[in-house]
């Protein structure tokens, strides 16, 4: 495989498409099964490149342009079709888009209109989605069929090559700040960091690795993208619960499992791993949401030959991110930056020495941007560098300390509260479930802290009263940061990706 050299005289592995990152892992392994879905179907990297390179011609014969943009609605079910589709569309020359089946048709509807999608194409088992006027929506096998057999074996002579640099996928965030917008990323963006010899594939201690994310996240992606440059068989389920996922972790050859914090303290909780063989498993992943130690130090009991890992990133900012293993002795921090750079800056972007309080930002080569929105790449990315949205703290060894989201940052009084940190410590609490912390009107201090929760199954009602819970907290946090109000619920808002809705979460504190 093609390389540069770098200035110190290092090679470097050159930018590579999507589409040359399949057709060299075809090469290594043609019948290695990439994706299974359990109990549907499975993959092998030969399906994976010949679906990929039929699904180019049949959009260059349905008439594609380079650079078109694609929708792909797909479910769990459907894994391994949406992944010929996305690499098809990519080997074409187009732009994917990936879009979870859950999202509301006025959700769905945005995403296509903003990023002018010119078709569709969704799961055989997904309902054709509503789609905006002269925009086509067709499963895989209606899309394949509608070609005739004879043309498509030819290519089209007038098709420009993939580049590197070409737009590759936009992916739509989550929205718990407001209307989800558009992250495009090139090329060279999704295959950096990606192993270029046989001998250095990722994961290379499990014989799969199983997760349970939605298509359309980005922790979803980030699976797609192991299981085309991972070691491992990609395992997921087609929908999830509790006993269903352990009973995978349990199965032979799963050595690394991926969840997101709400996953892992359902899992926790049932009891579904009670009494199960999981001396197997040598890694948890966690991502999408902050892993709070309390959480982490279940998951080390559970998991005893496992590394707990934290991986901190975003939409934006991936494929930079910090990993942190948990170590009793850092409870609190997310780890160090790992394929990018971290910095603490202040207001203006300037940065801050070891220690001060500031933004957090991240940067990886080839960034991305917001697709069509100018206004927004302005507030968020700087020469590579994306403002993460958090505020935060580096020490001397380059660890991080999150602090909190910008906008859930509690100001009371002359005080600023963590929401983060009040969260880590109701999750001590043994009747505590799920917490969630948010700010409320305050008639004095302009806001007070409210903590919603999830008990435990049992938990009596008066164990997490206001002041039994004040009175558990008093020894691990400040009188300011204390809770002034208490809301007990059977299941917290959570978007597609698992962050929590923290705006839903506040108007139940309007009264």
């Amino acid at each position: 495989m093609a390389s540069t050299t770098t200035s110190r005289g290092t090679a470097t592995p050159a930018a590579r498409t999507v589409p040359e990152l399949l057709t060299w892992r075809c090469g290594l392994h043609p019948d290695r099964v990439a994706i299974e879905v359990h109990g549907v179907a499975g993959l092998t990297f030969t399906e994976w490149e010949s679906g990929a390179s039929a699904v180019a011609q049949a959009l260059h014969r349905s008439g594609l342009r380079h650079g078109d943009r694609v929708g792909l609605v797909f479910g769990a079910r459907d894994w391994t079709e949406f992944a010929v589709a996305y690499c098809g569309v990519l080997r074409a020359g187009a732009v994917a888009v990936p879009l979870s089946d859950r999202l509301a048709p006025g959700q769905l509807a945005h995403a296509l209109e903003h990023c002018a999608a010119t078709s569709v194409i969704h799961g055989s088992d997904t309902p054709a989605p509503a789609t905006p006027v002269g925009v086509p929506a067709r499963t895989l096998a209606e899309l394949l069929a509608a070609v005739d057999p004879d043309r498509a074996a030819s290519p089209r002579p007038d098709i420009p090559p993939v580049r590197p640099g070409d737009l590759a996928q936009i992916l739509y965030t989550s929205g718990t700040t407001g209307r989800p917008k558009g992250v495009a990323a090139s090329h060279a963006n999704l295959t950096v960091g990606a192993p270029s010899h046989p001998r250095r594939l990722p994961l290379a201690h499990s014989e799969r690795f199983l997760h349970a994310f939605a298509i359309g996240t980005n922790a979803g992606q980030t699976m797609l993208f192991n299981a085309l440059t991972a070691k491992p068989t990609a395992l997921t389920l087609p929908r999830f619960t509790p006993v269903r996922f352990a009973r995978l972790i349990e199965s032979a050859g799963t050595g690394t499992v991926f969840l997101v914090p709400s996953m892992a303290i359902e899992l926790l909780d049932s009891g579904a791993l009670d009494g199960r063989d999981l001396s197997g498993v040598h890694l948890i992943g966690s991502t999408a949401a902050p892993l709070a130690p309390a959480v982490a130090a279940r998951l080390s009991v559970a998991f005893p030959e496992a590394a707990i890992v934290n991986y901190y990133t975003s939409t934006e900012a991936a494929p930079a991110q910090t990993i942190m293993m948990f170590d009793p002795t850092r409870r609190d921090a997310v780890g160090r930056a790992v394929d990018g750079q971290l910095m603490i800056a202040d207001a203006d972007g300037n940065p801050l020495p070891a220690g001060s309080t500031g933004d957090v930002w991240l940067r990886s080569p080839h960034p991305r941007a917001y697709f069509r929105d100018e206004t927004a790449n302005r507030a968020t990315f700087r020469d590579g560098w994306v403002r993460m949205g958090d505020v935060g703290r580096m020490d001397v060894d380059g660890y991080l300390y999150l602090s909190d989201r910008h906008q859930d940052v509690i100001k009371s009084g002359a005080f600023k509260i963590s929401t983060l940190e009040v969260e880590a410590a109701l999750h001590e609490h043994p009747g505590v479930a799920e917490a969630a912390v948010v700010g409320v009107p305050h008639p004095v201090l302009g806001s007070s802290v409210a903590a919603v929760l999830v008990p435990r199954p049992d938990t009596p009602s008066e164990e997490l009263s206001l002041p039994a819970l004040r009175g558990f907290l008093a020894g691990r946090l400040a009188d300011y940061q204390l809770p002034a109000r208490v809301l007990l619920i059977d299941q917290l808002p959570r978007n597609e990706g698992g962050k929590v809705l923290k705006r839903q979460l506040t108007s139940r504190f309007a009264n």
